[in-house]
């Protein structure tokens, strides 16, 4: 048989098969027509296929409603809450903090008026680095609609709606220090300029409302704002704002019955108020021409809170690496994700390249060398520290050591003198037991990473392999060679931030040198003012645990990659150790260590010495850190971090006080709870 013949069959078979089956259903249909008992179940069939789309329908349905109704009960609630927080009466929130917690403590100011207590003596606030606020007034075309409104402080909604605009207008020039072309950002003025850092988050408004309890009010209260970043002596260059402290003093002088002003530096204010007594003095043009008894005329007390007078290590470590333990610790919880180009923000490398622009911050770098801060093999505060963080019943301990606790930091092959080691067994052996290469004549000839391969620039991009083998072939860095080190890795970053501060320790205060204004914030090397019956203080928090020295790593070399990083994988040998996740630490605020906030009121200017040769008296006034209660006493009153130390009452009190008339001696003298006194006797000063 032919395959034709096949095909045909098969065609024909199929054809047949089809109009029979077509017969047979026409014969069903109609034998269903026929037998009613076929029809009913036929109905059956339908009701449940309806009944069965209906439920469907009802559930697609219902969970679509119950999206909706989730989502408005949530608004209407949202809506609801917000119109009682700002309609119902603050009694109200009081009365249920209170049901909880029972009786609230009164604030320092209203205690003290119960005293009977007034405002005396005007009060000049110098807010410090970060936390005064900064506005727009003339900008790129990116930032048209932000003229006249704050680029820094407050919501901070620009930066996360166009962040690579916002970091351009809150970047100074690299070569000048001051604002780019075409910009410009100034301070804000004003009380509002730093009360507040961000909604809800305080700096100066809880110590304003408590001075406004005894009495104070805008016309006896001075915020001294200037642009934190500039350096001390450009802020007078640019916007005459040492002039304007002056001018605003003197003012308040006049108007208060001649009584002097009570001056509360806060931070990096400290240092800058400290350049502003040697600048005022100083004849114009080189100063502000007020004459050598300036100071003495016009100011009662400088009460200096967390004022990091010799420098603090978490600045070589960001000037270095862009890095403190919070970062370090967030790089290693998400390896990669800060180097990441996220919308086109390299987020690591423009926040370096944005800070190193920023020349105040060199005034943070400490002073002093290994004379301070001790040196391969030694440090001041060798004995372990106090990181308890349970209250005191007696707030007027006056002796150094008193009140120890048993939660203390085993500093067991911990030396602070090492402020940067590369690796743990450099930053815990002898130095007699190893040799340390010279980085300082390495040649940067074999560079990285080409410079147009990167979407912004850094000095590093100009190094080689040869030259970060030889930083980390140094193995160990003091206060002294971590100035050659940031020398070394950003040249002309260094040259600028030389020409505005110093570091060193002055051998002879006589010395035409000491006049030129780079000078005056280094209380090693400047003298304070001639005013007698002035005193000073150092108020400052402690038993918290404050970066004192960094265990780093170098990173695998790559185009356009910071080269130096925090090694957070290392710890010390016991759970205790003062090393943790690559960071040595010591007492102090968590910013600030206890040696730099204390060391110049405790020994330095205590008495009459060359650093203070009129006598001015100074007084230490700690404060033990102790963590909020409950929620509902947020930042804590008895903090003593580095900003929430400005909630704490014990010191708010102390303020008051002093505003109200006090002196030193009718608050009680000095209050210390740790062994600044024993360890500045150890730092072999001349004096």
């Amino acid at each position: 048989m032919s395959c034709k013949t096949l095909s045909f069959y098969r065609s024909y078979l199929g054809s047949e098969s089809i109009s029979f089956l077509r017969r047979r259903k026409v014969d069903s249909s109609k034998s269903q027509i026929l037998d009613p008992s076929f029809e009913k179940e036929d109905d059956k069939k339908n009701q449940y296929k309806s009944s069965q789309r209906r439920s469907y329908s009802s559930k697609k349905g219902s969970c679509w409603d119950n999206c909706c109704w989730f989502i408005g009960v949530m608004c209407s609630v949202w809506w609801f809450l917000l119109f009682l927080y700002n309609a119902m009466p603050d009694s109200i929130p009081q009365y249920v903090a209170m049901a909880i917690t029972g009786p609230l403590p009164d604030p320092p100011g209203v205690k003290l008026r119960k005293e009977g207590l007034t405002a005396s003596h005007p009060v000049v606030l110098v807010p410090g680095i970060v936390t005064g606020g900064l506005e727009l007034w003339e900008g790129r075309q990116c930032a048209e609609r932000l003229l006249g409104k704050r680029l820094w402080g407050g919501s901070f909604g620009e930066f996360y709606k166009r962040p690579l605009c916002w970091l351009e207008h809150i970047s100074l020039d690299n070569e000048t220090g001051f604002d780019p072309p075409g910009i410009r950002v100034r301070p804000v003025s004003g009380l509002v300029a730093a009360d507040y850092f961000a909604r809800g988050y305080f700096v100066w408004a809880v110590i304003i409302a408590n001075l406004a309890h005894i009495g104070y009010e805008e016309k006896s209260l001075y915020m001294a704002t200037y642009d934190w970043r500039l350096s001390f002596q450009n802020t007078e260059v640019r916007d005459q704002s040492l002039t304007r402290i002056k001018s605003n003093i003197e003012l308040l002088v006049a108007t208060h019955g001649g009584k002097k002003v009570v001056v509360v530096p806060h931070s990096m204010g400290a240092q800058y108020f400290l350049h502003f007594m040697k600048w005022v003095e100083t004849p114009a043009p080189r100063g502000g021409g007020g004459g050598s008894d300036w100071c003495a005329k016009h100011i009662k007390t400088v009460m200096n809170v967390g004022a990091p007078f010799l420098g603090s290590p978490r600045s070589i470590a960001l000037q270095l690496s862009i890095e403190i333990r919070d970062i370090a610790n967030l790089r290693a919880q998400a390896p990669g994700f800060l180097d990441r180009d996220v919308f086109g923000l390299q987020t690591f490398k423009h926040l370096m390249r944005t800070f190193r622009t920023w020349d105040a911050t060199f005034s943070m770098v400490p002073k002093g060398g290994e004379t301070i801060w001790g040196g391969l093999d030694w440090s001041p505060e060798i004995d372990s520290f106090d990181i308890s963080v349970k209250k005191e019943k007696n707030n007027r301990t006056h002796n150094a050591g008193q009140n120890r606790k048993s939660n203390v930091c085993n500093t067991k092959g911990v030396n602070y003198g090492r402020l940067i080691s590369f690796g743990k067994e450099w930053a815990e052996t002898h130095s007699s037991k190893f040799e340390r290469a010279d980085f300082k004549n390495v040649a940067k000839d074999d560079k990285v990473a080409n410079s147009s391969n990167c979407d912004i620039w850094l000095e590093y991009h100009e190094m080689g392999n040869k030259a970060i083998k030889a930083v980390a072939d140094h193995k160990v860095y003091t206060a002294e060679s971590s100035l050659d080190l940031l020398h070394y890795v950003a040249p002309k970053l260094m040259a600028r931030g030389s020409s505005h501060f110093s570091y060193g320790i002055a051998d002879n205060l006589d010395d035409p040198k000491y006049e030129h204004y780079k000078y005056w914030s280094n209380p090693l090397e400047t003298k304070l003012p001639n005013a007698p019956d002035m005193e000073i203080y150092s108020l400052y928090g402690v038993g918290l645990s404050t970066e004192r020295g960094y265990i780093y790593k170098v990173s695998s070399p790559s185009d356009c990659q910071i080269p130096f990083q925090i090694d957070t994988s290392v710890n010390g040998d016991s759970e205790d150790s003062c090393l943790k996740d690559g960071v040595l630490s010591g007492d102090g605020d968590e910013t600030v260590p206890v040696i730099s906030a204390g060391f110049m009121c405790a020994k330095g200017w205590r008495g009459k010495t060359r650093f203070n040769p009129s006598g001015i008296r100074t007084y230490i006034r700690e404060y033990k850190h102790a963590p909020p209660a409950n929620l509902l006493e947020g930042r804590g009153t008895q903090s003593g971090s580095h900003v929430d130390l400005l909630g704490n009452f014990a010191l708010i009190e102390d303020v008051l006080r002093v505003a109200a008339g006090a002196s030193g001696e009718e608050l009680g003298g000095d209050r210390v709870y740790t062994d600044i006194f024993k360890w500045s006797e150890r730092i072999n000063l001349q004096l």
